[in-house]
């Protein structure tokens, strides 16, 4: 399964990159993602571990509020998906947490409901997470 495959909701269809799922990892992780304020916040067994600035969708292309967990990964999907894939369990499918190839987006309602970061960080990120993490977009 290709990650434009699955992100159709925030894909431009410049790129397609087979899609990889991991074991949860053991550290109890979770995330939220706070829309009005552009960040996502990792938290490790409840407490704040570190926040990270993030570009959302814009007003005709929201990002979807709720809790859902990832449910796979992609290393270097490549395109406007940056450096990593961490899809969500939003019904209809296509919603991520991905890297960028514009980082001036980061900070603003500019994507097609995914939720980006910057590279190094969504790097960082992917590699303290994992599939089954809870993730509450708020």
């Amino acid at each position: 399964m290709a990650v434009s495959d699955i992100c159709y909701s925030c894909q431009n269809n410049t790129s397609k990159s087979e899609v990889q799922t991991e074991q949860y990892k053991p550290d109890s992780y979770s995330i939220t993602v706070n829309l009005t304020q552009h960040k996502l916040t990792l938290f490790k067994n409840g407490k704040v571990f570190k926040s990270y600035p993030i570009a959302i969708g814009k007003p005709s292309t929201p990002t979807p509020r709720g809790t859902y967990r990832i449910i796979n990964e992609a290393i270097n999907p490549g395109g406007p998906y940056g450096a990593r894939w961490l899809g969500l369990s939003v019904p209809g499918g296509g919603y991520g947490i991905h890297g960028t190839n514009n980082p001036r987006s980061i900070g603003k309602n500019v994507s097609n409901g995914c939720i980006r970061m910057y590279n190094n960080d969504v790097t960082e990120l992917s590699n303290l997470v994992g599939v089954g993490t809870v993730v509450k977009i708020i």
